[in-house]
């Protein structure tokens, strides 16, 4: 019997598992930034600050900026679901507001869906419009008053 010899690839083998902790390393320091970063992204408690925060709330740059929203929704209650799009567009919010929360759009037309108007208090272009009875749905759209 011969002499039991060493596999030739051993090296080659310590190479490969040590790329492979190089790559799960890289992975995990990643996924832990993307993890982190919604964190530090999320919204604060601060209801003003919410509104403010989303990129939909804050009127364009290039235009100037108008003083009064075309919509601006105020939360009454505990809970209160709303939908706000751009006709044909982007969704600006669907969610439910917390109570105290409010969220003011600038966009030129807006469509606008309450699943209990009795539970917000919405002013559009600037006038307070009424509440809906409670429990009811109401969808309604909405355009810029000429003079704002």
């Amino acid at each position: 019997m011969g002499r039991h010899r060493s596999d030739p690839l051993g090296i080659a083998r310590l190479a490969l598992v040590g790329l492979a902790v190089v790559l799960l390393l890289a992975v995990i320091v990643i996924g832990g930034r993307a993890l982190f970063s919604t964190f530090g992204s999320g919204q604060s408690g601060d209801p003003a600050a919410v509104a403010s925060s989303s990129p939909a709330a804050r009127p364009s740059a290039a235009a100037s900026p108008p003083s009064v929203p075309t919509v601006r929704v105020v939360c009454q209650a505990d809970r209160c679901p709303v939908f706000v799009r751009v006709p044909g567009g982007d969704v600006l919010v669907d969610r439910d507001l917390a109570r105290g929360e409010q969220a003011s759009y600038f966009d030129p037309e807006l469509d606008v869906v309450l699943d209990d108007a009795s539970t917000v208090e919405v002013f559009t272009n600037g006038a307070a419009r009424s509440p809906g009875p409670p429990g009811e749905r109401q969808a309604f759209s909405v355009r810029r008053s000429p003079g704002q």
